[in-house]
């Protein structure tokens, strides 16, 4: 990381990460009981005894021991299911901690373009740097396992709207002089904006007590 936190307005080269090459994964059935079975199970013990301990193991899990074992336990599971959106919570974290300075730069850009509540319900600070972003995606995790379950989903839905915004903002300025890296911000843009929406049905499912 670099030893200028606040000099964040300059995006990476290749915005393609982590995020992008897990988006969209199939769901393949042997795996679908497990992953059903695995989420439940955690979520309703981390919920009934929200441990301060046990929930900062779960916040830093991807960091302390890579995205591998979540990702074969619940990549494959459908958007609208509960191990499905425990798995977008992670990757989102992840995005975020891949590269900061990038996820900072297309928030601001789309907050200041988006012009809506999604802003507000996200609950960045501002302006919302790096170490902010960073922040402010643990503390969306951290409330998945203490706090108003539905609510956590309406902030990450939001969070994903913001970047979304930032995004195709950004890949319009390099539409004419660097097409193809415009393109990887547009299918960024693409995908974080179907997470939103995937991650609001989520959230509306769990109201209903439907999320499963």
């Amino acid at each position: 990381m670099s030893d200028q936190p606040r000099d964040y307005h300059r995006p990476v080269q290749r915005p393609a990460d982590t995020f992008d090459r897990r988006f969209g994964s199939t769901d393949p059935a042997d795996v679908s009981r497990v992953a059903h079975a695995t989420a439940s199970a955690l979520l309703t013990r981390v919920r009934d005894e929200p441990t301060d301990a046990v929930i900062e193991r779960l916040v830093t899990f991807t960091e302390a021991h890579g995205i591998d074992t979540i990702a074969e336990l619940w990549s494959h599971s459908p958007a609208k299911s509960l191990p499905g959106t425990l798995w977008r919570l992670y990757l989102l974290q992840l995005m975020v901690r891949d590269d900061a300075r990038t996820a900072a730069l297309l928030y601001e850009r789309g907050r200041a373009v988006l012009r809506s509540a999604d802003d507000v319900v996200a609950g960045a600070p501002t302006p919302a740097g790096p170490e902010e972003l960073t922040a402010l995606v643990d503390e969306i995790l951290r409330g998945v396992f203490r706090g108003d379950f539905a609510v956590a989903l309406d902030r990450a839905a939001s969070f994903c709207r913001v970047e979304a915004a930032g995004s195709a903002d950004l890949a319009d300025d390099y539409d004419a002089t660097e097409p193809e890296r415009a393109s990887a911000f547009t299918t960024r843009a693409l995908r974080l904006d179907t997470y939103a929406t995937d991650l609001r049905a989520s959230a509306g499912l769990w109201r209903r007590d439907s999320l499963t």
